[in-house]
């Protein structure tokens, strides 16, 4: 069986589904460790509440560069047995940017959320990127992690629809809940070796 780790840096909601879709057998994978750059993250307590170990490796204060911190990560990962050979990575709401060494290690094993129909609006603040567009829909992607941002091959997207009346508070609320969904779905997919990747498409058999 595969070995997760997940990468948060606050509450991670999306931490929380996937872990609680685990819970309840929907997807065939190990919950390794949960991995946390900052000590006061609220998903520290949520991980351990639900049977999952946690560790931290704090970013405030680092005074290396971005490969150091995550030759750190990658110690830990492979502590818990979440290796190239046998592991996944997610990010959920991992406020870092990980290195282009972390990711050539873990080549198409790393995946992550972002609240935009990918490749449109991508970086912070997508929500009101969206608004500010007068986009009609909007949505979330999950994808792989490549060395660009947000540019990574798409997996799964699930789309909402933009009402005139939304602010970036009730978008993002929406698009959450779309999350929570896909998240988990999308990890249920690798782990069942249902994603094949070529070049910047994905297909799901």
């Amino acid at each position: 069986m595969l070995n997760l780790g997940i990468l948060i840096s606050g509450r991670g909601s999306n931490m929380e589904s996937i872990l609680k879709s685990i819970k309840k057998k929907k997807i065939p994978i190990n919950p390794a460790v949960i991995i946390s750059n900052k000590s006061d993250a609220k998903g520290l307590g949520i991980a351990k509440k639900l049977g999952v170990a946690v560790e931290v490796i704090e970013s405030k204060g680092f005074k290396g560069s971005r490969t150091e911190y995550d030759k750190k990560i990658i110690k830990v990962l492979t502590k818990y047995k979440v290796t190239p050979k046998n592991g996944l990575v997610c990010l959920a709401g991992f406020m870092r940017i990980v290195s282009p060494e972390f990711v050539k290690k873990y080549r198409n094993r790393i995946i992550n959320i972002h609240p935009a129909l990918l490749p449109a609006f991508p970086g912070l603040n997508s929500q009101k990127q969206a608004l500010d567009y007068g986009a009609k829909v909007s949505g979330c992607s999950v994808h792989f992690v490549d060395a660009g941002m947000d540019t990574g091959p798409v997996i799964i997207q699930a789309v909402v629809k933009v009402d005139e009346k939304d602010t970036e508070k009730t978008l993002s609320k929406k698009i959450l809940k779309e999350e929570h969904r896909i998240y988990p779905e999308a990890v249920s997919l690798f782990a069942r070796k249902k994603i094949k990747v070529s070049g910047r498409r994905t297909k799901i058999s």
